[in-house]
């Protein structure tokens, strides 16, 4: 059984969780040990003791570690890849380069870690000085999703630890092996004892118990929507930082002029890649009048043709969804859709593969109306739902009228109407004739709407929630 790490000691406790994989049940990846409310509190504990120390360790203390474990992370990138895609069902190409973008990441924060900036000002009194500087804010809890199970933690946990602040890590309970593989490098690239805690098991346990807990200062989550309002309401009491990341529906905009294969190629990519299984995937296909027959055909031919098969296959284009409850869901918002009076072009059917795996054929609907539910709500799965519009202006529309605004996209060759999407979407991030999904690690992310809350994730812009800011008054 795998432990859990909590003040620099692996605990093994009582209960374990297999962790199936997706692409064959019949394949234990491993087990792995599950906290309990007594371990949570420790591992608390654990991160509120080392915070002192951790928070004043220098700059390069912290880079040094953040650097090493970058190395490490890119030099294992196959084998972590292969567990990333054996846990979770991402193919193999894209779990590689979601673990080979964990590394950057990392190597980028213990570049961040000697980069740490203030400022000296000149007071409006004279003899006065004053200096404003960032410091830990303390002990962070960190809530990951499972769709990616080594970058999202990695762009958490790396700027906790750069500014100095200690960690309780809950994975999500699908996606064990890739935390416990990072904390495991983590551990051994040198961050002391209690600075880092790992802690996995069910998110009403483990997670209710950070939620708690006073000493934790500040929660990072990415998760549902209705998961992050609970997040929010108990640590209001605790007048605690909260950054909140919480799905989108994301708009892929496609004008009359677009060129038809890249904004095929959008759409394909950013609809069903990583099988749907991304916050940002385009889930709404809006499409002019004039181009939206050539470019339903174009794209259907495009969806019967991509291989689904075991995430390991070399010939495998779309992996299996990540478990039968996802695999149930996206199959009612399929049935759901037609029974509103959505048309299923293509997909849509579950897949027999030589193993028992959760393989669903991406699904794309036609004819759909901007108030159906498939629509409206976060499906987190390989489908896709086609609107027809009629020009640029109820194009925009469209795209804005949703709860959500994560990520936005716009297929055109014209210069204006991309620069007016880019000024007028409703969306905390826009690409023009590229997928919604897919962004790089050295820039902010995060949406507007009910999409996001607090501050921006990754980059530089991470330290305003990973800091706090004094402002120092000397009278000379």
């Amino acid at each position: 059984m795998k432990p859990l790490l909590i003040n620099g000691e692996w605990v093994t406790t009582s209960h374990g969780m297999d962790n199936v994989n997706p692409s064959d049940v019949s394949d234990i990846v491993a087990v792995y040990a599950q906290a309990g409310r007594a371990e949570a509190e420790s591992a608390i504990a654990a991160a509120a003791q080392a915070a002192p120390d951790w928070g004043l360790t220098t700059p390069q203390q912290r880079h040094d570690i953040l650097h090493a474990a970058g190395n490490e992370i890119l030099a294992r990138k196959a084998e972590l890849g292969a567990l990333l895609a054996r846990e979770e069902g991402k193919v193999l190409p894209e779990a590689i380069g979601e673990v080979n973008r964990a590394g950057q990441i990392f190597l980028f924060f213990a570049g961040e870690a000697l980069r740490q900036r203030g400022d000296r000002i000149d007071s409006v009194r004279p003899g006065v000085g004053i200096e404003v500087t960032r410091e830990p804010v303390g002990v962070v809890g960190i809530i990951a999703p499972w769709n990616f199970p080594i970058a999202i933690p990695a762009w958490k946990i790396a700027p906790a630890l750069c500014y100095g602040n200690t960690v309780v890590f809950k994975p999500a309970e699908l996606v064990p092996g890739c935390a416990w593989a990072l904390t495991d490098i983590l551990h051994r690239a040198g961050v002391p004892n209690g600075a880092l805690n790992l802690v996995m098991g069910p998110g009403s346990v483990v997670g209710q118990t950070m939620l708690d807990d006073p000493r934790v200062d500040a929660i990072s989550f990415t998760g549902s929507q209705a998961t992050g309002a609970r997040v929010a309401a108990a640590s209001l009491p605790h007048m605690r930082k909260i950054q909140l990341e919480m799905g989108g529906k994301n708009p892929l905009v496609v004008l009359d002029d677009a060129d038809l294969e890249i904004a095929v190629h959008a759409a394909l990519d950013g609809a069903f890649f990583s099988t749907g299984q991304r916050c940002t995937a385009s889930s709404r296909l809006i499409v002019d009048e004039g181009i939206h027959d050539r470019f339903v055909a174009a794209l259907a031919d495009r969806i019967t043709a991509l291989n689904v098969g075991h995430a390991l296959s070399e010939d495998t284009q779309i992996g299996p969804v990540v478990d039968p409850t996802q695999l149930a869901q996206d199959e009612d918002y399929i049935a759901t859709a037609r029974a509103q009076g959505g048309v299923l072009r293509a997909g849509g059917e579950r897949v027999r593969r030589e193993t028992e795996g959760y393989f669903l054929r991406p699904a794309l609907i036609t004819e759909t109306e901007p108030l159906m539910r498939i629509n409206r709500e976060e499906v987190f799965g390989p489908v896709a739902s086609v609107i027809r519009v009629r020009g640029y202006d109820e194009a925009l529309s469209v795209a804005n009228d949703s709860e959500f605004g994560l990520s936005a996209g716009i297929c055109t060759t014209s210069l204006k109407y991309a620069s007016d999407f880019k000024r007028k979407s409703q969306a905390g991030m826009v690409m023009v004739n590229l997928p919604t999904a897919g962004v790089d690690y050295h820039v902010p992310f995060g949406g507007r709407k009910s999409s996001s809350y607090g501050a921006r994730e990754q980059g530089s812009y991470a330290a305003e929630f990973f800091t706090t800011v004094k402002t120092a008054y000397t009278c000379a």
